[in-house]
């Protein structure tokens, strides 16, 4: 149809042109712009085009049959009907497109009114409009049909893909059934062979059962006889050992024989100046030899042959040089006996000269071995000390003696339990300190004190003075012992009390001593000798040594001890009582310690003890001795690291080097700070002020 293609032609000119790429707005009114902007802007169609598109064509086409109608001629034949114009407000607020979709009444009486006084455009206008709606309708029931098509398309697809799909898995099913079938019969086919192969060698093994029982049989007999025949081989061990055993204590027995012969051989020293450092220095050393070896053979159950065998080389070589000893005692004894009148007269007159020196006590530095150094050194203390020693040890039987009937009475008994409470409670403050020494006090001078809700006084009994005194200097020691060996700084405040008790007092200071030279002889310091005829566990009693049932203490708990006593002693004759009469000297004063200090460096060291007790008696009067004899007392440290510390060294095993070691350090460091520090827990002000 010519016209319907002029339509599109004209539709496609307008398409093209200027205005046609214009856009435009069908609700412009909605937007309320100025009018005059409706003049001046481009032509566009009416909001009315649509209206008549969707309502008054379709309305045509339902009329015209489907056969005979088409979508071109139907546009045609609409866009040829005479232009609709509404005759009044009703009428044209019912068919104006713009009113459902109003969103209030206002706007849709605006638009209607502004309708009414609108001028439709003109047909052509309205049918170039109709022909973009049937285009675009026209389009969109293609893409609807095209839609529809391939959605059965896809449906069939999909049915098809789905019948494949439940076939293959009918397939897959089969497939996956035969497939267990078969491995259900290769898996009974490998259980029955595996059965089989079970039985056989179940048998097998039952026969290797057998076999191996026979063989365990065997062993198990072959164990029983080994084990039978171990036994007897450790009893014979057990019987060799304490053979051995016994032979080491005699082999021990005869060294310290031996010893006591080589230390009476020391007046043929004072005599004839025979060099005898050399023979006493290795008796000690084969002494301690002997001793260790005994000491390691009992921590280790039984000795050993080369044990016994070390030990008889020892006590062999003991044999040798008391007679090489002997062989040049008689060689001097002979050329003693050839010298002249004159130089024995000579000798007597040094001797005499040299008598009242040796017997003087030394109280000062002068007389130490800072003094005079002898290359010789003895092991016997001096005969004063040893008469002092002695005087000590009789008045402390003689007041043992006094009060033998009282020890097991009742009274006794409150009295220890008395002194064993207050000594046991001497580590506190200043003040209880003060309390306690004056409750002490207090009962030694006869006065009643209450202890335990009862009245306690020494004048109760004739013999409750020398027991209280008795049992009191027992109790300060037994402190040291036990308080001290464990906590150092406790000497101070056990020792303070005992000065000041030692002052009032002298007689407790007499026992305590005593008790103290039982305990420790090392305190004297005297060496005990081992005299014929003495059993072995006396002596070691008698060098200090707890022995119970026949075994004796460990070397640890032994040193321990001696250290605590020490310690005590070294810090009794440094301090005195703060609350005591000042004008009065000190009852065993710095002296003392200068006086033990010397003979103990001109006795011959022993090994572990000398070094641990010069140790512990240097750290805690050390820094009194240096502030007392200021430059005498360091050529006594000098005189000890020179001349003592190689002897100490000499006679030292590798397994005792620890308290040596300690020692060494210790002054070392003392003589480089040119300084002894002051002993830790020491007694000051502050303290007493507690």
């Amino acid at each position: 149809m010519p016209s319907e293609g002029r339509c599109w032609e004209t539709l496609q000119a307008l398409r093209s042109s200027d205005k046609g790429r214009l856009c435009y707005y069908r609700d412009w009114l909605l937007r309320r712009e100025d009018v005059l902007e409706e003049c001046m802007s481009l032509p566009k169609l009416s909001s009315y085009s649509g209206w008549v598109v969707e309502h008054v064509l379709s309305h045509m086409q339902e009329n015209q049959p489907l056969s005979e109608t088409s979508p071109s001629s139907t546009s045609a034949s609409a866009l040829d009907q005479p232009s609709f114009v509404p005759k009044s407000p009703d009428a044209s607020s019912a068919f104006s497109p713009a009113s459902p979709a109003t969103p209030n009444g206002t706007k849709g009486k605006d638009e209607s009114q502004h309708t009414e006084s609108m001028v439709l455009p003109s047909s052509r206008g309205i049918k170039v409009e109709g022909c973009v709606r049937m285009y675009e309708l026209v389009h969109r029931m293609k893409g609807t049909e095209g839609l529809r098509q391939w959605q059965e398309e896809q449906e069939r697809k999909v049915q098809a893909l789905s019948e494949m799909a439940s076939e293959q898995l009918k397939r897959f099913d089969e497939w996956k059934e035969l497939k267990q079938h078969k491995e259900f019969q290769d898996l009974r086919e490998v259980m029955e062979k595996s059965s089989r192969e079970a039985l056989g060698h179940q048998e097998k093994l039952k026969a290797e059962h057998r076999h191996r029982a026979k063989i365990l049989n065997l062993k198990l007999r072959e164990a029983e006889q080994q084990r039978v025949k171990q036994a007897e081989q450790e009893r014979l061990r057990k019987e060799e050992g304490q053979v051995r055993l016994r032979a080491l204590y005699a082999l021990q027995e005869e060294m310290l024989q031996l010893s006591q012969q080589l230390d009476a051989s020391e007046q043929h020293k004072a005599l004839l100046k025979v060099d005898l450092a050399a023979f006493q220095t290795r008796g000690n050393q084969l002494c301690s030899l002997i001793s260790g070896i005994i000491r390691a053979s009992s921590e280790s159950s039984y000795p050993t042959a080369e044990s016994q065998a070390e030990a008889e080389r020892a006590l062999q070589e003991m044999r040798d040089l008391l007679m090489n000893l002997g062989q040049e005692i008689t060689r001097a004894c002979e050329d003693k006996r050839r010298q002249d009148e004159e130089a024995q007269v000579k000798l007597q007159e040094a001797q005499m000269q040299q008598g009242p020196e040796a017997h003087k006590e030394p109280p000062a530095p002068s007389q130490g071995p800072g003094g005079k150094q002898n290359e010789d050194l003895q092991v016997k203390v001096q005969d004063i000390t040893m008469q002092w020693y002695q005087q000590l040890q009789d008045a402390s039987m003689q007041c043992v003696l006094t009060f033998e009937g009282l020890t097991n009475s009742k009274d006794s008994q409150v009295g220890e339990r008395y002194m064993a409470h207050f000594v046991s409670q001497m580590n506190v403050a200043g003040s209880k300190l003060k309390e306690i020494f004056d409750k002490i006090h207090s009962l030694l001078s006869g006065k009643p004190v209450q202890s335990g809700g009862r009245s306690v006084s020494v004048t109760l009994n004739p013999q409750g003075l020398d027991f209280v005194q008795y049992k009191l200097a027992e109790k300060f020691v037994k402190q040291g012992e036990e308080e001290v060996a464990s906590h150092h700084e406790a000497a101070f405040p056990i020792a303070v009390v005992a000065s000041g008790i030692w002052e009032l007092h002298p007689r407790v200071g007499d026992l305590i001593l005593a008790h103290l030279h039982k305990k420790c002889p090392y305190s004297v310091p005297f060496y005990p000798t081992f005299k014929e005829g003495m059993a072995l566990e006396d002596y070691q009693r008698m060098l200090g040594y707890q022995v119970k049932d026949s075994k004796v203490e460990q070397q640890d708990n032994f040193l321990k001890r001696m250290s605590g006593m020490i310690r005590l002693y070294a810090a009794i004759i440094q301090l005195r009582w703060p609350y005591g009469n000042r004008q009065e000297i000190h009852p065993h004063g710095l002296n003392h310690g200068w006086r033990w200090l010397a003979q103990i460096l001109n006795m011959e060291p022993l090994s572990d003890v000398t070094a641990t007790l010069l140790f512990d008696f240097l750290e805690v009067c050390g820094n009194a001795l240096m502030k007392q004899y200021q430059v005498q007392f360091w050529k006594m440290l000098i005189l000890i690291k020179e001349d003592y510390f190689p002897r100490i060294e000499a006679i030292t095993s590798s397994g005792q080097m620890g308290s040596f070691i300690r020692l060494k350090q210790f002054l070392e460091k003392c003589l480089q700070h040119k300084d002894i520090p002051v002993p830790k827990g020491f007694l000051t002000s502050s303290f007493w002020r507690s």
